[in-house]
């Protein structure tokens, strides 16, 4: 999400390097387990008065365009705890604005657990409502690596679990099923070139009328990304990757072997979208739209090479 590759298509973002290659019952009744002797160690079902900002979240607040040139300023207010309207699930809502703020014609909201929540492998799923992107909108569930910004983009690694709103699906009529997952890594830019890999997927059925479950299974063998694995269990990823080759540097196997931390945006424009103005979003015509998130959760197995730091899940709830 931080950067876009140079080359986008439909299918595939340039590889370079690749080593090897009702809602409320939900929450509660999938709060201990989650199969395949994953156990439950991290969630935040956002039912909260406020977000919990002691513990878990940290609000980025700039007007820096995410190295995408993105057209947003994100802000505080943009982020808040409440309802979503045709639910009433209580959720993380991120709202996109039209709105000068800054020299910026649009705000919206980020948040990362950043130095409160990491973690090394695990399975990672968000259930998420997206706004109608339209043309313009560019929401993402994401992870960076937990050295970052000590480890300079793209050294850090980053893990794009769920991205919508490619210029791509614009141009398709498909904006609300194109949906892609990518990862970004590196020790250094070749003529504004790093090793990535990115692929996108048409949904058969519509992202953006309701909520969908959105989840990475990463081990020390590859990443994969699926789409509700709650309704259809036997899902195929819609992203896979391997990372278990040499460890050496520029492949891939040398940066998603760590601890990584979880991202929310709604961006607005910038070089994913295609869209440098904000006379084009037409996401914005009604001055607003929201992204709702009901929960995130992070499962492991108690392997030996898992890791995880910040509040863990007991018997007794989270401490």
């Amino acid at each position: 999400m931080r950067k876009t590759s140079p080359i986008l298509s439909l299918g595939f973002i340039t590889m370079l390097f690749v080593s090897g290659l009702t809602a409320q019952n939900n929450k509660i009744n999938n709060q201990v387990k989650s199969g395949d002797d994953y156990h439950l160690v991290w969630q935040d079902d956002f039912d909260g008065p406020k977000l919990d900002e002691t513990n878990c979240w940290s609000i980025v607040v700039n007007g820096n365009g995410g190295g995408n040139r993105e057209l947003q300023y994100y802000r505080r207010e943009n982020i808040q705890v409440g309802k979503e309207p045709v639910s009433g699930v209580s959720c993380l809502v991120i709202t996109a604005k039209k709105k000068n703020y800054l020299l910026r014609k649009c705000t919206s909201g980020r948040l990362s657990t950043q130095h409160k929540i990491s973690f090394k492998y695990g399975k990672i799923e968000a259930r998420i409502k997206l706004p109608k992107t339209a043309d313009g909108l560019w929401p993402a569930f994401w992870m960076l690596g937990n050295d970052y910004p000590n480890a300079v983009w793209p050294k850090c690694g980053e893990i794009d679990i769920m991205e919508m709103g490619n210029k791509n699906g614009i141009t398709a009529g498909m904006q609300d099923r194109l949906v892609g997952g990518a990862c970004h890594w590196g020790e250094k830019f070749n003529h504004g070139k790093y090793p990535n890999y990115g692929k996108s997927t048409i949904s058969p059925y519509c992202l953006q009328d309701g909520f969908h479950l959105y989840t990475l299974i990463w081990d020390k063998n590859a990443v994969k990304m699926y789409l509700d694995l709650d309704k259809y269990p036997d899902n195929e990823p819609y992203f896979e990757m391997p990372i278990n080759g040499d460890n050496v540097p520029n492949n891939s196997a040398h940066y998603f072997h760590k601890q990584f931390f979880i991202v929310f945006n709604l961006a607005v424009g910038g070089n994913f979208t295609g869209i440098r103005h904000i006379k084009q979003v037409t996401a914005l015509k009604e001055g607003e739209a929201k992204m709702y998130v009901d929960y995130v959760r992070v499962y492991q197995q108690g392997g030996t090479e898992e890791e995880y730091s910040g509040r863990i899940q007991t018997q007794y709830g989270i401490k």
